[in-house]
């Protein structure tokens, strides 16, 4: 399904992002810990730790914030009613992120191609930067497009998740145009995450 910039309207954008902590040998095996979604107006519509299925191996903790009582079972959400209530909320949406391939995977979801917009894939980005074949940190994105400092406290899903928001906003005619124009602006995700996409 082809959107026409007219046809994506706000209720329709959905941001997500996945925090992930380590399991298997050595914790190189992502695992969902905690889900934020939040709408186009950044009100927060899901966010939630998710209890581990697996032991975890490394938390992640400098980078994530998670630590071992986050994920207990008095506090974090199961993990099929995290998978199911994502799935419900992104269903019809237009799924705004940074790598959001990554975020899929860990959740089991998959979502339409076509209805994802990926600020790590997207081109004219990359190529403000002139890394048209890399993929672009969240972090450096934001303050090279909109000159605005993120992550330099305590990781926030919540700020991420704006961010990625922040940045499809502030070039959505364009990308909208070049949809309806049948160019899609972004480069394909890794191909070992083809699953990811329906």
């Amino acid at each position: 399904m082809i959107f026409k910039p007219s046809q994506v309207s706000p209720e329709q954008l959905i941001s997500l992002v996945t925090v992930r902590c380590g399991v298997g040998h050595g914790g190189s095996t992502p695992m969902v810990a905690k889900i934020t979604l939040i709408d186009y107006t950044g009100k927060i519509v899901l966010d939630a730790y998710v209890c581990p299925t697996m032991p975890v191996t490394d938390y992640r903790t400098a980078t994530t914030g998670i630590e071992p009582r986050h994920l207990e079972p008095s506090i974090a959400m199961h993990f099929s009613e995290a998978q199911v209530r994502v799935a419900s909320h992104i269903k019809g949406k237009v799924l705004i992120g940074h790598a959001i391939w990554q975020d899929l995977s860990v959740l089991g979801i998959a979502h339409p191609a076509i209805d994802t917009r990926d600020v790590a894939l997207y081109q004219p980005f990359r190529n403000a930067l002139q890394s048209p074949n890399q993929i672009v940190g969240l972090q450096t994105l934001m303050w090279h497009m909109m000159r605005r400092r993120i992550q330099d406290g305590p990781y926030n899903s919540f700020e991420n998740a704006t961010a990625a928001l922040d940045l499809y906003r502030s070039h959505s005619s364009a990308w909208e145009l070049a949809i309806v124009s049948k160019q899609w602006p972004c480069s394909l995700p890794p191909n070992n995450f083809s699953r990811c996409y329906s």
